[in-house]
């Protein structure tokens, strides 16, 4: 049995530095704590590039980026989805389809209570942007090569 735990700093960074501090602090709790009746391992680890969207905040910080979806219902004939996230309301997200099938609308609007699984899809531009975000992280903490240098040709 495995306890996987996601984090990440508050800028989105994490390194493995900081999966064994949160491991190293969390482990005499959980210990003191026993919520779990049988043997276990802790895992702790980030969400990673391609890191689920759980909470509405994932979707407004993510927006334009493309992701998948899974509904845990019919929206509009379909359970599944595949575009970039160009809205987030209180009520949900406002998909703009990648590849609708023929008649189907480009854009659909999925409540959050539909959500079932959502995930950014792996992209050029969601590793541009995350190499971008995680160089501007590290030099806004002042660590070390985070200023300088080029960036790797992604091509």
């Amino acid at each position: 049995m495995t306890l996987q735990i996601m984090a990440e700093r508050p800028d989105g960074t994490m390194t493995v530095e900081d999966c064994e501090a949160v491991s190293r602090a969390l482990s005499p709790v959980l210990e003191a704590a026993d919520p779990i009746d049988r043997a276990y391992h802790l895992e702790v680890s980030s969400p990673g590039i391609d890191r689920p969207l759980v909470r509405r905040g994932d979707f407004e910080t993510w927006a334009g980026f493309l992701m998948k979806l899974e509904a845990n219902r019919l929206i509009g004939e379909r359970k599944r989805f595949r575009g970039r996230i160009v809205a987030v309301s209180n009520a949900g997200i406002r998909i703009e389809r990648d590849q609708p099938a023929y008649g189907e609308p480009n854009a659909v609007d999925v409540p959050f209570d539909a959500i079932g699984e959502a995930r950014l899809v792996l992209t050029d531009d969601l590793v541009a942007a995350s190499l971008k975000a995680d160089k501007a992280a590290r030099k806004r903490r002042g660590e070390a090569g985070a200023a300088g240098g080029e960036e790797p040709d992604l091509h």
